[in-house]
């Protein structure tokens, strides 16, 4: 099917940047034909009257539990260690099979309503986030969170081999939709035998790596002691990072931390909503951009962030690096789009996703310029990353198909949705 949005606005990278360019963007299945000017023949293309309305890159999630929205509103306002291991764990442990589907529909869903296009995703069950990825029609680069005490650990080894089959059973399903990567969790939950363990199973399956580090002082601390050395350069010592890596939160990295990740060309997926609400901090994000490094952007699970609104975490990067470093130039509106889109395609391995260019996936949301809050237009660009709060996204196309339109999900049953969770999360948290 081929479809032509007429009279719209195009957010198109212009430099290290953007601008904002008048015209027509059109579709052919799931691949952008054009941008900006149309061609003098554009018979076969269904018209579509878009005025009003903004058209750009669909936001890139780079890091997230979706399935925990089953525990949004839970365990807050708490320290970090007793959110995890005193609310959040326990309450995972109460999960049966098919549980985790239903938590990552909805989370889903709240993506698709809030301009998300495609995320990083790190869940315990496997098979069922991979089924509601595919059911949904998003992009999503999967991971099923690994740890192990040693090589030699039976929950290690068949948490390893539940990850190895899930990603050859599904790496050629779902329109290519979904892409996989291998997520040894965090230093404190992998010995090193293990990560190298992991290593020579990602580089046999030809993925990358996803994991958090630096998330927390006691976690700097914690592996101080036990390995005399940081976290990013334990990882380092097991060969991690000769292998594409997106390294979630990184709020506590060293001069030689940073070195190291320039060096590997790891991607950094910043938390700032989640960072906060933990109390763990704020990621130099400028500093990072400074050396290098790609810096992408993540929301985190709903159990530590509550929300998966990645408008909402873009406000939060821009405004809080300012305040940190008492500096209004530190990470600029353009600097979060970038981050939020560009950089989050890079980091994932999404090539032809990301920004609006011809050939490039038709991964694209409408952003209705007319609400009050984002009027009158003086600087749109200003707006996405200041005024917009994601309820402004009309229209979320994903391989060239409107999953949601005018706040319609198309492919998800929402009452459903709402039902099976209120029922798992009447039995988990009661």
């Amino acid at each position: 099917m081929k479809t032509i949005f007429e009279n719209v606005k195009i957010l198109v990278e212009k430099g290290e940047g953007f601008e904002i360019v008048d015209g027509s963007i059109g579709i052919d299945g799931e691949k952008i034909s054009f941008a900006g000017a149309a061609p003098e023949d554009v018979s076969g293309y269904q018209k579509i009257d878009g005025k009003g309305q903004l058209v750009m890159p669909g936001l890139i999630n780079s890091h997230t539990h979706v399935y925990m929205t089953i525990f949004r509103n839970v365990a807050d306002d708490l320290m970090f260690d007793d959110w995890l291991f005193g609310n959040i764990l326990p309450r995972e442990d109460k999960l049966l099979p098919g549980d985790s589907y239903w938590g990552t529909m909805l989370g889903i869903g709240e993506m698709l309503r809030s301009g998300t296009t495609a995320f990083l995703d790190m869940y315990i069950f496997t098979d069922e986030n991979v089924q509601a990825a595919a059911d949904s029609g998003i992009r999503a680069v999967m991971s099923r969170g690994l740890s192990g005490a040693s090589d030699r650990d039976e929950g290690g080894e068949r948490r390893l081999r539940e990850a190895t089959e899930e990603i050859k059973k599904w790496r050629a399903a779902a329109e290519g939709r979904l892409t996989f990567m291998l997520a040894p969790h965090a230093p404190y939950t992998c010995a090193p035998d293990y990560v190298e363990k992991v290593i020579g199973r990602a580089r046999e399956l030809g993925v990358g790596i996803h994991t958090h580090l630096a998330e927390s002082r006691n976690e700097i601390k914690n592996i101080a002691e036990k390995y005399g050395c940081t976290p990013i350069e334990y990882m380092d010592r097991t060969g991690l990072f000769d292998l594409p890596t997106v390294a979630a939160h990184c709020v506590y990295l060293t001069d030689n931390d940073i070195d190291i990740f320039a060096a590997k060309g790891v991607s950094i997926a910043t938390n700032p909503v989640s960072n906060l609400k933990l109390a763990n901090g704020i990621a130099p994000v400028k500093k990072y951009l400074e050396r290098g490094i790609n810096v992408c952007l993540g929301t985190d699970g709903a159990a530590s962030n509550n929300c998966l609104n990645m408008f909402r975490d873009l406000s939060f990067l821009t405004l809080l690096n300012k305040g940190l470093l008492e500096d209004p130039l530190a990470v600029s509106a353009e600097d979060g789009l970038k981050i939020a889109t560009v950089n989050g395609a890079k980091a994932l391995g999404l090539d032809d996703t990301g920004s609006i260019k011809a050939g490039n996936k038709a991964d694209l949301i409408f952003i209705d310029l007319d609400r009050l809050n984002m009027f009158p237009h003086n600087n749109i660009i200003s707006s996405l990353a200041y005024s917009a709060n994601g309820s402004e996204v009309t229209r979320t196309i994903v391989n060239g198909k409107t999953l949601m339109e005018n706040g319609e999900l198309k492919t998800i049953d929402e009452e459903r949705v709402r039902f099976e969770v209120a029922r798992i999360a009447d039995r988990i948290n009661n």
